[in-house]
Order: structure tokens, then sequence, then C-alpha cells
């Protein structure tokens, strides 16, 4: 996973810190390598995706919504649990998509807190 400019070895060094980068779970273009898997990719998009959505638009945050986005995470969680357990084979495609929703929910959660935060403890 080398890269061939001083831009793509700073992606591989900082991605190597947060992300196993397995060449077999690594979305690749052109013989270039992301900087972190087809799941944390998924993560990071979902992620993203979300924090820009609650710039432009209000979110009410109720308990419906945070149960949505624990249910949401669970499905990385299953799948990640049973490819390491090798009861089954996973695809990058099957883990960008849980990814996707894992970040999501993550985002959620992380607003929720924010806003339970200032909410609550006036932060």
């Amino acid at each position: 996973m080398k890269g061939r400019g001083p831009i793509q070895n700073i992606l591989n060094v900082s991605g190597s810190c947060i992300c196993h980068r397995i060449p077999e779970r690594t979305f690749r273009v052109n013989n270039y390598y992301f900087p972190v898997c087809s799941r944390c990719t998924g993560i990071y998009l979902g992620s993203i995706i979300y924090f820009i959505y609650v710039y432009f638009y209000y979110v009410d945050y109720n308990l419906w919504l945070i149960i949505l986005a624990i249910l949401m995470i669970i499905p990385t969680f299953m799948d990640g649990l049973t490819q390491y357990f090798n009861l089954r084979i996973s695809n990058n495609y099957l883990r960008f998509t849980s990814g996707v929703l894992a970040g999501l929910g993550l985002a959620i959660l992380v607003k929720y807190f924010k806003w339970a935060l200032f909410l609550y403890f006036g932060l």
C-alpha cells in the first residue's frame, strides 16, 4: 500500500494509525489504496453525510431516533464479529454499506450527546 507521492504517504501514515488497512478489505482506484479499509470508509462517509445534513436541517433528538441510531450500528458489529470468528466471508461492498449505516448511527449519537450536554448541563 505504498504511495507514490507526499500526499499519498501522509494518507498512508495517518490511515495506518486508525485502521488495519488489509489490502483485500480496502478499496483501490488505479493501484492506489484508500487510506482506510472499506468499512472505515463507510463509517467516515456516513458520519460526514449526517453532519452536513444537520448543518442545514434541524433534527429533533428523541427516544426513537436514539433507538434507531443504536440499531444502525448493529449490522456493522454483526458483520465484523461473524467475519472475525470465520462464520462467513464478507465483501467490501457489504462492509462499506454496513459502515455507512454505522457512521450515520454514530454521528446521530454524537450530536445527541452534544445536544444533551448543552441542554441538561449548560455546557
